[in-house]
């Protein structure tokens, strides 16, 4: 498929015959929202700029052996964040999430900060009790609250764990009062220093997991040498690799019904990250819908 930069602005660029809402199985819900940033500020940024390096991604794919983007993908416009009261940013997304997944569509969620989750996972919850989150990430995001907010990025596993089980994949940065936290808490860490010396790690993470699970990647997981565009980068994480290892056991093995994908944060002249970010999108929705 020839491709030009005249492609509507939705994921991949897609016509309306695959991107119309009814006919679509998947709903890209964009969601700019950064209010509790502790580091380097931007994530606001990505929903866009994930969206148009999609445009450059090859519908066809040559480990699956087809066009996923057949089953239809709608891109819902950038969700216009309530700032300065969190509580009512958090409902007002759990409401539009709900609307979506009670659509019986798949909802992939671009942050935007990792705040946005504990809503997102709500809303599935009501449809999928058993439900569990799958959490790649550098941090484990467990604090009961960070700089009097409880609604923050360095809380967003926290706020799910009171809801529902969480594996935590990849983790190498953790507060004392996070590991304090943890026998109380629904929670199964797989410390990336684990990871390194462990063949079937992947495994594990999925024989801790339920039948249906909702998928989310705050993408400083990944090794910072491969993303450095992220707000609260560390050293050390997964490869590429290591991610669909991962995605390829989880999809296999269980029904993943939901994804985010989170604190990306877009740097002048360095592409690279956004375009992994559309790409790793498109090959989880492949494996979802295989």
């Amino acid at each position: 498929m020839i491709r030009y930069n005249s492609l509507p602005f939705n994921f991949l660029g897609l016509p309306p015959e695959y991107s119309d809402f009814e006919r679509s199985r998947v709903v890209i819900f964009p969601v700019p929202y950064e209010s509790t940033t502790s580091y380097q500020a931007g994530t606001r940024d990505a929903p866009h700029e994930i969206i148009w390096a999609s445009r450059n991604v090859e519908l066809y794919d040559e480990e699956l052996e087809k066009e996923t983007y057949r089953i239809g993908i709608h891109t819902l416009d950038e969700m216009v964040p309530l700032l300065g009261n969190a509580d009512a940013m958090m409902e007002e997304l759990y409401q539009v999430s709900r609307q979506i997944v009670q659509a019986d569509k798949f909802q992939v969620t671009l942050g935007g900060e990792h705040a946005i989750t504990s809503p997102l996972v709500r809303a599935h919850l009501e449809k999928y009790p058993d439900l569990a989150v799958l959490q790649i990430d550098a941090h484990a995001d467990l604090r009961d609250s960070y700089e009097g907010c409880k609604h923050s990025h360095a809380s967003a596993m926290r706020r799910v764990v009171e809801m529902c089980p969480v594996v935590h994949v990849g983790i190498r940065n953790i507060s004392l009062e996070e590991v304090e936290a943890l026998p109380t808490l629904k929670s199964t860490i797989l410390y990336m220093k684990d990871i390194e010396n462990d063949p079937s790690w992947f495994v594990k993470a999925v024989d801790a997991l339920p039948e249906h699970v909702y998928y989310t990647i705050d993408i400083d997981g990944m090794d910072s040498s491969l993303m450095p565009s992220t707000g609260t980068p560390e050293p050390g994480g997964l490869t590429w690799k290591n991610l669909m290892d991962l995605t390829r056991e989880v999809t296999s093995r269980r029904k993943v019904v939901g994804l985010d994908v989170v604190e990306l944060c877009p740097q002048n002249g360095i592409k690279a990250p956004n375009f992994l970010c559309a790409k790793l999108i498109y090959k989880i929705l492949g494996r979802a819908f295989r």
